[in-house]
């Protein structure tokens, strides 16, 4: 009997052993995932462009050359995969999805296709083909683009008429550009849907806004060959300038007879629109791009900051034929001194040796800084090409601040700023200048101290009617300062010949490189300028 039961117990354990054993290899032969969540990992790494995402769920190594084939030869901007429902049988399983690519300069394609996977080492992979990144895929086959561009777009002036046809002067060319082939690393910037020795925009407006020009070209996506899909492009828009092709010709003959560089700007005040740029030489952009000290031109800004510190045109101020602030000896050009004599006077003779004196006395260095920040300077500037803001560093010293308060020491600026400057005085609100008015400024509109715009307009007059602009032959109403700006090094420097200023609802600057005295030489440009008008 106890040999019985000994074999009984035996049997039973024995039979428990190989449940367990049964249970064992059910556990260990089961498949790991579903064929869905390998499909949405592989998905999710091919909309990023991870290979090896893509590569870690696939059945065997592959080569992906073809995604980066696909990405390059369509110019592919993002791709989204949406996944449809699983269909499994066995161990094998498909996953239908819709592929979205964002094609550069061409649009959006979908198209669909399937993902194939199996169980390899209990684990569902992508059966990788050449289908499965487009139903038409064969091994060594390439997508490629085949574009027809619409007409380009034009680029007009305030009134409509064309300044991008080859027939405007050559100051409007440097801001316009012109057309150039593209060369194999514009095709890189530019995306597929270009080739090289296709005509682009190069330089100025053109390159600026060469996409909404150029339009959208109607595309064949091509797969070794053969056309997968069309899809129909779009006409450039145009480009309106608020050049005013009136205002441009004065310009023109006002510097065309100048024998040094000369540049000038003109603005409309109230809306900060630019309505003329020109350059009698070529080459650099002085009228954007310059960087000058603006002189005694900025005699205006800081005769903002005085007035509204409380002194009026009529006070009585000094303007001895010399003056000291912080260790730095001043003088007035051609060392002149005039005494007892009111701000509006000291203003019209362009007194260094009265402002660098009130500018340390009433205003300080931070004052002075925001003054010069109310009308430009330090602003970014959008205008649709390169332009160099006006700089106005915040003075480390009272002989800086001294130096600044007439336009010299570290001060920067551009005739485009010094004309904003001008305009923002004329209308009473600094505007960021405007060539473009379909850009966004990155500046905001900034609106002068209260009280202070009658003033100046008053001291601006009396700088033409009596004071360093008198004898340039300006017309009646026109409101200026002039600037004689020093540069270099050594004991005797040159200067540049500055003018700003307005009339009626237009405002403009002149700059002379190395021309010598605002008023003998800037001044009479402007007149031209405005007697063309």
């Amino acid at each position: 009997m106890a040999r019985g039961r000994t074999i009984a117990i035996v049997s039973t354990v024995t039979v428990l052993a190989v449940g367990a054993a049964g249970g064992g290899a059910y556990y260990l032969l089961r498949t790991r995932g579903t064929p869905g969540e390998s499909a949405q990992r592989f998905a999710a790494a091919w909309q990023s462009g991870n290979k090896a995402g893509m590569t870690a769920e696939l059945a065997a190594p592959q080569s992906l050359a073809a995604y980066d084939q696909m990405r390059a030869g369509l110019a592919v901007e993002s791709m989204a995969v949406k996944l449809g429902q699983v269909a499994e049988r066995d161990d094998r399983a498909s996953v239908p999805y819709t592929a979205t690519l964002k094609l550069k300069n061409v649009g959006e394609w979908s198209y669909q296709g399937k993902l194939d996977l199996k169980v390899t080492d209990r684990t569902w992979k992508v059966d990788w083909t050449p289908a499965a990144l487009h139903p038409s895929m064969t091994s060594g086959a390439t997508f490629a683009l085949k574009t027809s561009w619409p007409q380009r777009a034009s680029i007009t002036d305030a009134h409509g008429g064309r300044i991008d046809d080859g027939t405007v002067g050559g100051s409007v060319q440097q801001l316009v550009g012109y057309l150039d082939k593209a060369t194999k690393k514009d095709v890189a910037k530019l995306g597929a849907s270009y080739k090289v020795g296709q005509a682009i925009g190069r330089g100025g407006l053109q390159e600026t806004f060469q996409k909404q020009l150029a339009g959208t070209p109607t595309t064949e996506i091509q797969l070794g060959g053969k056309t997968l899909e069309k899809i129909d492009g779009a006409d450039g828009e145009g480009v309106k300038t608020t050049l005013d092709p009136r205002a441009q010709a004065a310009a023109v003959a006002a510097v065309k007879d100048m024998k040094k560089p000369t540049s000038m700007v003109a603005i409309k005040p109230s809306t900060g629109e630019i309505l003329a740029v020109v350059n009698n030489q070529g080459g650099f952009n002085r009228a954007l791009d310059g960087r000058y000290p603006p002189g005694s031109t900025f005699k205006a800004v800081t005769a903002i900051g005085l007035l509204e510190a409380g002194l009026s045109p009529q006070d009585k101020v000094n303007c001895p034929k010399y003056a000291n602030v912080g260790g730095l000896k001043i003088r007035n050009s051609e060392e002149e001194e005039f005494g007892s004599l009111s701000f509006l006077d000291s203003f019209a003779h362009s007194c260094n040796t009265t402002f660098a004196p009130l500018a340390e006395q009433r205003l300080g260095a931070d004052k002075l800084l925001k003054t010069a920040e109310e009308v430009g300077f330090n602003q970014p500037l959008n205008i649709g090409l390169p332009a160099t803001k006006a700089s106005f560093p915040r003075a480390q010293s009272d002989a800086e601040l001294a130096a600044e308060a007439f336009g010299q020491a570290r001060i920067t600026a551009s005739p485009l700023s010094i004309a904003s400057v001008a305009a923002a005085i004329a209308d009473g609100t600094w505007r960021p200048p405007t060539l473009v008015p379909e850009l966004k400024q990155k500046a905001t509109e900034q609106a002068l101290p209260s009280g202070v715009t009658s003033k100046l307009h008053s001291m601006m007059a009396a700088v033409v009617t009596k004071g360093t602009a008198r004898g340039a032959g300006l017309p009646s109403g026109t409101m200026g300062k002039t600037g004689t700006a020093e540069f270099g090094t050594g004991d005797k420097l040159d200067t540049h010949a500055w003018f700003m200023g307005f009339k009626g609802d237009v405002a403009f600057a002149v700059v002379v490189e190395g021309g010598g005295t605002g008023g003998k030489v800037a001044a009479p440009v402007a007149a031209t300028f405005l007697k063309r008008l």
